[in-house]
């Protein structure tokens, strides 16, 4: 994982960056980031042609590529290392109208009310308004 952001009471933003770690926050987290992750990782592999013919630098450029093409995974921690939430992002973290961010909690949960404020600390870092209505994938009983 890779640091991104710090966020209010000790917790950070970290990139999920492996498939390995987008498998533990799923486990962790109970939810299907991992999927989802594989999903945009397949995608943006099918659109990486090699500007080299040696294989490893091949391989070099296509790490590049994917960090540049694929949507950003991120999981907030607590000073334990605890995940609290993810969130899946444009590629770069750029606005983008068309993709759906997603955020959630553990068990697709809502996490805006215990960590709105960590949620708007990331939405700064990256110029992202990150507003519930748009984000959370979930209607669960709004009034």
């Amino acid at each position: 994982m890779r640091y991104v952001c710090d966020a209010p009471a000790g917790r950070t933003w970290f990139q999920i960056e492996t498939e390995v770690e987008a498998a533990r926050e799923s486990e962790e987290m109970r939810h299907a980031v991992e999927k989802f992750f594989l999903r945009e990782r397949d995608r943006a592999r099918q659109t990486y042609r090699p500007t080299s013919p040696i294989y490893i630098e091949q391989e070099i450029g296509l790490k590049a590529h994917l960090a540049r093409d694929m949507a950003m995974f991120l999981t907030l921690r607590n000073q334990d290392g605890e995940p609290l939430s993810t969130a899946m992002l444009p590629r770069g973290g750029h606005e983008d109208r068309a993709f759906r961010i997603i955020l959630v909690g553990p068990g697709n949960q809502d996490p805006y009310p215990k960590h709105g404020d960590a949620i708007e600390a990331l939405g700064r870092h990256f110029g992202l308004v990150l507003d519930r209505e748009r984000c959370f994938p979930y209607d669960r009983g709004r009034d």
